[in-house]
């Protein structure tokens, strides 16, 4: 009875001298995104390229750097965009323009402080002094300038 299977080498395998003597070709995973094992929409991978370009002599930049700035830009992206869609639903229409971005920003108190930015196209902040806003409700006053009496008593 022969015992040796698979011609050369008794190592199993992909068979031949040396080599990995390991797993074959059929059970190797498809390559997967480090944004993917993150659970993120962000690209991880360009976002470190981009940290690694911005630091100084040469420096080395570690993965979970990445990670953590994408999972950052995504969640504040993922914010801005949700108060500007109530901006558009509060308005009536069905698209984000610069207005309601600004609309978004300005008028959350914490992102306000955090973005300082000018938005082109954005316009400004409805805003009337409260010393214009007219509070009498009762007959209107005669705009013309005071009558002079003569300083006369009768």
């Amino acid at each position: 009875m022969d015992l040796a299977v698979g011609g050369k080498g008794g190592k199993g395998g992909k068979g031949g001298k040396g080599g990995k003597g390991g797993k074959s070709n059929a059970s190797k995973r498809a390559p997967q995104s480090r944004s993917s094992r993150a659970g993120l929409q962000f690209p991880v991978g360009r976002i470190h390229r981009f940290l690694k370009l911005r630091v100084h002599s040469h420096q080395r930049v570690g993965a979970t750097a990445a990670v953590y700035t994408s999972a950052i830009m995504e969640y504040l992206t993922a914010e801005v965009l949700e108060l500007a869609g109530n901006a558009c639903k509060d308005l009536k229409v069905k698209r984000i323009t610069p207005r309601h971005l600004l609309l978004a920003i300005r008028g959350d108190e914490e992102l306000d402080a955090m973005i300082k930015a000018t938005i082109a196209g954005g316009g400004v902040i409805p805003h009337i002094h409260k010393s214009l806003i007219n509070k009498t409700t009762g007959p209107p006053v005669p705009a013309g300038p005071p009558l002079k009496t003569s300083g006369k008593k009768a």
